[in-house]
């Protein structure tokens, strides 16, 4: 049996593998195992463990919610040093359902740790204020709105987020961790066919946090709400019931940032100090 553990692999007998792969979320209860329910962890956990005939267990860089998309998620897992790695890709695209994907497996230094060891993540949001709604082939990964909205509104918005806050009014607060983030990136596009895509990067997100934040800039961007109110509930110490946590499918993992492997076990180390006050 392959044992798990948040620390790096030893040498006896296990290799440290890193995945890159996406998900349509649409039919998943979220990333992280739950009884009864399909999640993404358990589909590929189940697979990976019969294909290689072994118990695996995944650490992944972000528990994505029920509904939410990666098309950049990184996980990791220890396996037997005999597993054939290169092949492992091949072996799935046979077995996984078509909502899953692993892009790339490879083995990485056993400092490496897809949740700890991250630097940053990185998300989008899309939302359309088309009057008909949104397109039949993107309905799944772009929420409707039902009025106009604002770019340069919510642009300035944005703005004011920027920085290390506490995001307690953003987010579902979980026993024994922080809802101090850094927000490095919130920024608004609106393509050709009308789409707005919120770029979203930090350092980590809580619970419900881009959807919270989704939520709260919308409001302001079809003038419902003044720009600076999200700044505002910034000094509050407990989520805001004001705040709506939009739909999931609008959102989507793109991306997670890593350092150099010679700095890997340093980030980790200040990640698990900074998670686990």
């Amino acid at each position: 049996m392959v044992s798990h553990t948040d620390e790096p692999a030893d040498s006896g007998g296990l290799v440290r593998v890193r995945l890159d792969l996406a998900y349509d979320g649409t039919e998943f209860s979220g990333w992280a195992r739950q009884p009864g329910r399909r999640t993404v962890c358990g589909v590929l956990e189940d697979t990976m463990s019969r294909v290689l005939r072994c118990d695996v267990r995944l650490t992944v860089a972000g528990r994505t919610d029920a509904g939410v998309h990666a098309t950049g998620q990184v996980a990791h897992a220890d396996l037997p040093a005999d597993v054939d790695v290169d092949g492992l890709v091949a072996r799935l695209a046979r077995i996984l359902p078509s909502d899953v994907r692993v892009f790339t497996a490879g083995v990485v230094p056993a400092e490496f740790d897809a949740r700890f060891s991250a630097l940053r993540r990185h998300y989008v949001y899309r939302v359309t204020d088309a009057p008909y709604g949104a397109h039949p082939m993107r309905r799944l990964d772009t929420l409707a709105w039902p009025r106009p909205l604002d770019l340069d509104v919510l642009r300035h918005s944005s703005a004011h987020l920027l920085g290390e806050h506490d995001f307690a009014a953003f987010c579902r607060r979980r026993e024994g961790a922080t809802t101090i983030r850094e927000l490095q990136r919130l920024d608004w596009t609106r393509a050709e066919d009308g789409v707005l895509s919120a770029a979203v990067s930090a350092d980590a997100f809580c619970h419900s946090m881009v959807r919270s934040l989704m939520g709260a800039l919308l409001a302001v961007g079809e003038g419902r709400k003044p720009v600076r109110w999200p700044r505002s509930l910034l000094a509050a110490t407990e989520r805001d019931s004001s705040v709506t946590v939009v739909p999931p499918h609008g959102l989507v993992l793109v991306g997670v940032d890593y350092p150099d492997d010679a700095e890997l076990a340093a980030r980790a180390a200040v990640t698990r100090n900074l998670r686990h006050p």
